[in-house]
């Protein structure tokens, strides 16, 4: 075969070869979601659910009874502050901050706002954890190993909106998540948790670039988490993750971490872990399980996690060449390390979804990753069936209100009923006028996606955020009176109260904290425990499942039993009240003429 001439042109190759990114994105496809559309759309998601509610039992009235007991006159001493106690209990959560944060906001509130008030800083976690899973997401995809393939000719997606276009589609996934709509919206640790996973998440994602903002983040992330009641995680995720960042490929716009970042990251650990000792936060939480609990596992990870963990495999999948050195490229080494700690926290501390939704930053971003490899017929199918889920599940939130407004049609006013009796609808003209607009606003958007337009990588994800945060709505506007008679004490505290009167003490034995927060709360009374009656508490109240163990000690004290009172929505959960005895309960009945 004849050499080649020495100075003969290169061929040019118009397909990348060996390129370590599946992505193939041109610079059309990353056009900004509009600011205004997304910032309405998290806005909506955000403040339904903590405004206009009453908190549900158990463990958001439960943590407001901790915040509740903290903000009393008199219980600012800081072994109080230190050791929250509810009913003469201590926290098993072991978390101090969200507490601390809701009582300083009761503190502040005027008479009957305390519950709204307390709800302000954890509005402002969500709001957090929101911002901080795009900017964590923005980090990780300016890294050259997660651009797009440089094309021949040009015309590529520039790395600065392609990164900014990744984000979006990591808020989007992060939106779409059922499991994060009820619990990121009540008032407990679980929340405060995400908030600070996310904000940690974000200071790891921007160490290489940004030395003081991510040195603050990860501070204020790692000792929020301490101070959250999960030191461990905590610790396993910060010094994992400054593992992956100190190994990773560094870009030619960024720099290595130097010795400093490590001592820093040092320092900060050994802060958590000398905070968590100082306060005695540390805890093993281990529960046992056998290995037939995994299919447990997997269906609260399919269902918490939907729709974005399909779209976090596929990422896994469409990424494999890079995934192999995961520790060499942030964008996937540093949420596959969040990810498999918190589900690994979720299994081996009783499967708990609290637990799982510090992972909902990271799958995000694993499945914004998938948004530029997916192929077209897969995005259509993404479209049709969260199209047709979401519509159905408005459909039959729109049937249920008409159908207890209207007692038509007929078979969903009578569930209703049965499920909940004694409930009253009432009509009001800002949730329903809030409703409608939701609902055509989703009209619209089906519009949009279904009719010609301009591609954008982060376009299938619009309709899962969308319809997500529309069902969210639906339910906190037309079902918000259902579900708080439902899923309050208030009801049963109402009930209680016309046979107490209005009381400013209340006598306890064996009744769960949540049902203490909510008689402190709702029915305005000192609660006390079991003792001999007297005048000025003369009421005691009782859960009846306790009743068999105590009732010889009840008598003994002189407590006669007055009525029995079922939570409507809830047989299995019934309140004994009880009075003083008098002369007549103990004498003996006169004989018949």
């Amino acid at each position: 075969m004849q050499a080649a001439a020495p100075n003969a042109p290169e061929l040019i190759s118009f397909e990348p070869v060996n390129h370590p990114t599946p992505a193939i994105v041109a610079q059309s496809a990353v056009r900004r979601l509009p600011r205004m559309a997304l910032l309405l759309l998290c806005a909506a998601y955000v403040l339904p659910g903590f405004w206009g509610r009453t908190l549900w039992k158990a463990q958001d009235i439960e943590a407001f009874g901790y915040m509740l007991q903290l903000a009393k006159p008199g219980m600012g001493d800081m072994v109080s502050w230190l050791k929250p106690t509810l009913l003469g209990s201590p926290d098993s959560n072991l978390a101090l901050l969200p507490y601390w944060l809701g009582a300083t906001f009761i503190r502040l509130a005027p008479s009957g706002f305390e519950d709204t008030f307390a709800r302000l800083p954890f509005i402002a976690m969500l709001i957090t954890t929101l911002a901080a899973t795009w900017y964590g997401v923005y980090a990780l995809t300016r890294h050259p190993a997660a651009q797009p393939v440089a094309f021949a000719f040009g015309g590529e997606a520039k790395p600065a909106d392609y990164a900014r276009a990744m984000a979006d589609g990591g808020l989007l996934a992060l939106l779409a998540c059922l499991g994060l709509a009820q619990l990121s919206h009540e008032t407990t640790p679980a929340l405060s948790q995400l908030c600070f996973a996310a904000l940690l998440f974000f200071g790891l994602a921007t160490l290489t670039r940004h030395r003081l903002q991510s040195a603050v983040a990860i501070t204020t992330g790692m000792l929020g988490l301490t101070l959250s009641g999960a030191p461990t995680l905590a610790l396993w995720l910060g010094i994992g993750g400054s593992v992956i960042c100190a190994t990773a490929q560094a870009a030619p716009a960024q720099r290595r971490l130097s010795m400093l970042d490590l001592g820093l990251l040092a320092l900060i650990c050994l802060l958590c872990i000398t905070t968590a000792g100082a306060l005695d936060l540390w805890r093993w939480r281990v529960v046992p399980h056998r290995m037939v609990d995994l299919h447990v596992l997997a269906k609260l990870i399919a269902w918490f996690t939907w729709p974005a963990w399909p779209l976090a495999l596929w990422s896994l999948w469409r990424w494999r060449g890079q995934l192999s050195q995961g520790w060499r490229y942030p964008h996937l080494g540093l949420p596959l390390w969040f990810v498999t700690v918190t589900v690994g926290a979720t299994w081996f501390t009783g499967l708990s979804d609290r637990a799982l939704l510090t992972s909902l930053p990271a799958i995000a971003t694993l499945a914004a990753l998938a948004l530029p490899t997916l192929k077209r017929s897969l995005g259509a199918l993404i479209d049709w069936f969260t199209l047709l889920f979401f519509s159905v599940c408005a459909l039959t939130i729109w049937v249920v209100w008409v159908a207890m407004q209207t007692g038509t049609p007929a078979r969903p006013a009578a569930n209703v009923a049965r499920l909940a009796p004694e409930f009253v609808p009432a009509f009001s003209v800002g949730a329903f006028a809030l409703a409608l607009a939701a609902t055509v606003a989703w009209a619209a958007l089906v519009k949009w996606r279904t009719g010609y337009h301009r591609a954008a990588i982060w376009k299938s994800l619009v309709l899962p955020a969308g319809g997500a945060v529309l069902c969210w709505l639906l339910l906190t506007t037309l079902w918000l009176p259902l579900l708080d008679y439902a899923r309050s004490y208030a009801p049963l505290v109402q009930k209680v109260t016309r046979i107490t009167g209005p009381s400013a003490c209340l006598q306890y034995a064996g009744i769960s904290k949540a049902q203490g927060a909510a008689l402190m709360y709702h029915a305005q009374a000192r609660l006390v425990p079991m003792q001999t009656p007297q005048p000025d508490c003369a009421w005691l109240l009782m859960d009846n499942v306790n009743r068999s163990l105590l009732s010889a000690k009840i008598k003994s004290l002189g407590w006669v039993e007055e009525a029995a009172i079922k939570r409507p929505t809830d047989k299995s959960e019934t309140l004994v009240i009880f009075r003083p005895a008098t002369k007549s309960d103990t004498s003996p009945a006169t004989p018949a003429r």
